[in-house]
């Protein structure tokens, strides 16, 4: 019985998460308006692709609503983008966010 059990939890992947923060928190951007926030992303987008690349960005908030980090959830081509939810939420997840802002960009739209 214990060989067995052995066996199969040889077979079964092992799943690690982890966080490795560059900078201390204290001076990371804190967001606490949708002016705020639109400043953060208007300083990671990419100016020279605004015009003709759809982008769609996250970004992830401590409590504090200190920004964790900034995520490209997709980028697609000149009239639409396609967003995996999964790649948000484990983003999210790994980095123990609490909150995230979801931003797309499209060239006909006024952040």
């Amino acid at each position: 019985m214990d060989t067995n059990k052995n066996t199969v939890l040889s077979q079964v992947a092992e799943i690690t998460l982890s966080y490795r923060p560059n900078s201390k928190m204290s001076d990371k951007p804190q967001i606490v308006s949708s002016q705020g926030a639109a400043k953060v992303l208007r300083a990671n987008w990419d100016e020279s692709k605004l015009e003709f690349i759809e982008e769609f960005k996250v970004i992830l908030l401590n409590r504090a609503n200190r920004v964790l980090g900034i995520v490209n959830a997709s980028s697609g081509g000149t009239c639409g983008t396609v967003v995996d939810l999964k790649v948000i939420f484990a983003a999210a997840m790994k980095a123990s966010a609490s909150g995230i802002i979801l931003a797309h960009y499209v060239k006909y739209m006024i952040m």
